[in-house]
């Protein structure tokens, strides 16, 4: 089953799909599910849905994205042989094509899962939202979204992480007025008054805040400055450009208000705004999942499309091979043993015998 992985893993990274380019590897996709009679098979796009039709109580998610970001040198991929283990790499190895391997294998392998499974292979994850195949797919054609639980597929290094953080960007907007810089005081300098805005990021203290369990950590951060128009003006204009990453316990409506508070007085333009999303441990096919795969879930940082199932009433958590610090790297790659637990994992939970699960009052 290593070989196996390994060698599919290597076969979908050679198939290059920067996000809008998703064409070709959809095709191949498509071609492996069509091969399995167990399986029902829906196209949206470049968005494949696969779904068994046992009629059992429960339904179980599986999704993934086929898409990465550009290729910097990292094509094709290739098996390396390191100290820590076997890896393979290449561009998407870890971000998310490991996650993708997997699914295919299974999807062909559970002919006869213990719940109803449905499994997603979508485009456009890594760019603007607007486009997102998943979210395409939930607008078009919502019953096929429908479950009892959901997993997605974004590296995990392995591990079960619940939920994941919202996040909010934001553009302080400043106006002053120009002059000559040898005669500042017949101007007024507009980056001068960002400075009551910067003095609250730089005396910001992250909070921890405990969602069903988990801990997750907020941030606060300055992410982009501009202003100005040449070295000897002064600056009529500026923007500061904010990212907040909240926790789960809070909409985004009580984010903003939160953001609005902390930058009171200033041009607040929203630029962007996704929802947090409750890790959902508390639900029974949560718990399942979490006793066969084993050990403790962690926190999400960052935002993944959980949060689209989240907003749709399905509980979702992230599981899937390779380090996250790696993704989007020119080094990325996925260890094979993180092929091998995440295989393993599923396949326990999508095999066992209802005796073999914890019960819930």
């Amino acid at each position: 089953m290593t070989h196996q992985l390994a060698a599919l893993l290597q076969e979908i990274i050679d198939v290059e799909s920067v996000s809008g380019n998703e064409r070709a590897l959809a095709d191949l996709v498509e071609r492996h599910l069509a091969a399995q009679p167990h399986l029902t098979v829906f196209r949206d796009g470049d968005c494949l849905v696969a779904r068994t039709e046992r009629g059992l109580p429960e339904r179980v998610v599986i999704a993934g994205h086929l898409d990465t970001v550009p290729v910097l040198d990292n094509l094709p991929s290739r098996y390396l042989q390191t100290p820590e283990g076997d890896v393979v790499w290449g561009r998407g190895a870890c971000d998310m094509k490991g996650g993708v391997a997997v699914m295919l294998t299974l999807a062909a392998e559970l002919a006869e899962p213990n719940r109803d499974l449905t499994w997603i292979f979508y485009d456009h994850e890594e760019v603007e939202a607007a486009k997102n195949g998943l979210g395409r797919l939930a607008g078009n054609r919502p019953d096929l979204i429908e479950a009892d639980f959901a997993i997605l597929m974004e590296p995990t290094s392995a591990t079960i992480e619940g939920g994941c953080q919202g996040t909010i960007r934001a553009e302080l907007r400043t106006t002053g007025t120009a002059a000559h810089s040898a005669r500042a005081w017949m101007g007024h300098n507009a980056i001068h008054d960002l400075a009551p805005a910067l003095n609250v990021l730089a005396g910001y203290v992250s909070e921890e805040i405990e969602v069903e369990g988990l801990t997750f950590r907020e941030g606060l951060n300055a992410v982009g400055v501009s202003g100005g128009v040449a070295t000897n003006m002064i600056p009529p204009a500026a923007t500061l450009t904010v990212n907040y990453r909240y926790a789960p316990d809070k909409t985004p409506d009580e984010a903003l208000a939160r953001l609005a508070d902390w930058f009171d007085g200033y041009d607040l333009a929203i630029t962007d705004v996704s929802p947090a999303a409750r890790p959902g441990l508390d639900r029974p096919a949560a718990q399942a999942f979490v006793a066969a795969v084993g050990g403790e879930a962690s926190a999400k940082y960052g935002w993944t499309d959980v949060a689209r199932f989240s907003e749709l009433g399905v509980p979702a958590v992230n599981f899937g091979p390779g380090d996250p610090s790696y993704a989007h790297r020119a080094d990325e790659f996925c260890p094979v043993a993180d092929l091998d637990t995440c295989a393993a994992g599923l396949r326990s939970f999508l095999t066992s015998s209802p005796e073999s699960e914890p019960t819930h009052d």
